[in-house]
């Protein structure tokens, strides 16, 4: 398929220049009817019936499939979500913390992640450090910057795969690896790389990942999931509990919880859209393998920062082209940031500001063109004259 074609299949690309992927990516046309005619089915088969109870099974099933197939895990090791950050709380707060215990985290997670840590430090008296990874953007050590962080009482790495602010990828399985020579366990939020790396989890042999199909993927907000290693599952206890992820016996009575990963799941959930995410996916496959998507977004990102690079008052953050699609950067001639993030989108153009470090992103896709990244490019620059 062409690009100019699948582009189409996206309404929201059609009269604006859209650079905020790892915000929340564009819903395609195939997804929007799919939510509808899943949405339609359940209302005629009647919202509570066996019918339609017997089709919510069968969704949440294809879809675990689906999304364990880009992940190349097992379908049993995928729980569905609403999103990175209720993945990521299932894991934090389903570790039996004892009050002593050593919680690792980097200096470029999301403030969602860094309020629930600093609650399980101000309920468990656990002991939180901040390892600096911003630092090692563009010269140093991930790998040795967290090995050194890590203490005989520590028991949990929390990281992003792709760092939401300056867009660094780390090193997974080499990370996992140090980790897992003194018995620490790993959780990643993996907002910003699924759907833009190839994954193998097994391989890496991270423990938790914390995903959403809303971003990168361009499915439906709210839904998301978290992948639980088989060698995790069995301590991390399920703390938000509901009848999805319990067994019961003929007179209702509970018998323990589900196999596999199922058991975080909690209730209902909106669950026409299954088959939106399941199209989402389906619609990149159509374009070329995760490879090829991975390889034309690294090009791209590519092409942008060498175009930023060279404008006179824009500084990109990274030194070297980027290893996916987030391209931060400042502004050196005393613009704030806010203001140029608001010109543009007045121009139909979509960026947005990160705080910390104070600087724009703009986030490109596989399916983002060279003409938009000129005007993107020539839109900065005019309001930098």
């Amino acid at each position: 398929m062409t690009k100019d074609n699948h582009r189409q299949q996206f309404p929201a690309l059609a009269n604006k220049a859209y650079f905020n992927y790892g915000g929340q990516g564009p819903l395609p046309e195939p997804a929007l009817e799919a939510i509808y005619e899943a949405y339609k089915r359940v209302q005629l088969g009647g919202p509570f019936s066996g019918e339609v109870g017997a089709w919510v099974v069968q969704e949440a099933m294809l879809t675990r499939r689906a999304i364990a197939s880009e992940l190349t895990v097992p379908p049993e090791t995928i729980a569905l979500t609403e999103d990175v950050t209720v993945g990521c709380n299932i894991a934090l707060w389903g570790i039996d913390w004892k009050a002593g215990d050593h919680l690792l985290l980097s200096d470029c997670e999301h403030p969602g992640i860094v309020a629930s840590v600093m609650e399980l430090q101000r309920r468990f008296n656990i002991e939180v450090s901040i390892c600096p990874l911003a630092a090692t953007l563009n010269e140093g050590d991930a790998v040795a910057v967290i090995a050194d962080s890590l203490r005989p009482n520590t028991r949990l790495l929390v990281i992003s795969h792709i760092l939401w602010n300056t867009g660094q990828v780390l090193p997974l399985a080499e990370i996992v690896k140090v980790c897992h020579q003194t018995g620490v366990k790993v959780l990643v939020d993996a907002a910003q790389s699924v759907g833009v790396l190839p994954l193998n989890l097994i391989e890496s042999g991270v423990d938790f990942y914390a995903f959403t199909g809303h971003k990168w993927w361009c499915g439906p907000e709210g839904l998301g999931g978290l992948y639980v290693s088989a060698e995790a599952l069995a301590d991390l206890h399920p703390v938000f509990i509901g009848w999805r992820g319990i067994v019961t016996d003929a007179n209702a009575k509970v018998l323990g919880w589900k196999p596999g990963a199922q058991r975080y799941e909690i209730a209902t959930s909106a669950y026409p859209l299954y088959a939106g995410l399941r199209s989402a996916i389906a619609l990149q496959h159509e374009w070329g393998t995760i490879e090829e998507r991975y390889a034309e977004i690294c090009r791209l990102s590519k092409y942008l920062w060498q175009r930023l690079s060279e404008l006179r008052d824009v500084e990109c953050l990274r030194t070297s082209a980027p290893e996916a699609g987030l391209v931060s950067f400042r502004l050196s001639n005393g613009m704030p940031h806010k203001k140029l993030v608001d010109l543009l989108e007045k121009q139909g153009i979509m960026v947005r500001t990160i705080l910390n470090p104070d600087c724009v992103r703009a986030c490109v896709h596989y399916f983002t063109t060279e003409a938009e990244i000129d005007k993107l490019v020539g839109a900065i620059a005019h309001q930098l004259v």
